[in-house]
């Protein structure tokens, strides 16, 4: 990388790409009320599936140690509650990481699209 030359103030234009955004725009992007939403929109998502997740998984791990009684409790041949509950946890991942994608498809994807174009000026 080299550096600016002698008595020039600022940092020397991107040498691979002298379009790129300048700090101001990032910063101005990041104000911005569709990035907010953009925000919102993925937090709106991640935290109650997070928390949904988390209380699953602990509801789980509470009931193998403190509920061993009906965690053996045999539903179909050896196949028990507890083996169930545990299948589940995978069942409850993949489940998420489906509603995260068809979530991300439709309202993430789209809007972060729209604000990198804006912002490379592919528009």
């Amino acid at each position: 990388m080299t550096s600016p030359p002698q008595g020039s103030s600022g940092p020397a234009p991107d040498p691979v790409d002298p379009q790129a955004p300048s700090p101001e725009q990032f910063l101005a992007v990041q104000q911005s009320e569709e990035f907010a939403g953009l925000r919102r929109s993925f937090r709106g998502f991640a935290i109650p599936m997070t928390v949904a997740f988390l209380v699953w998984y602990l509801a789980y791990v509470l009931l193998s140690t403190y509920a061993e009684g009906f965690m053996s409790i045999q539903v179909l041949g050896l196949l028990n509650i507890g083996i169930i509950l545990g299948f589940s946890q995978f069942l409850m991942t993949f489940l998420i990481t489906w509603l995260y994608i068809r979530h991300a498809n439709k309202s993430l994807d789209p809007v972060s699209t729209r604000i990198r174009e804006e912002l490379e000026g592919v528009n």
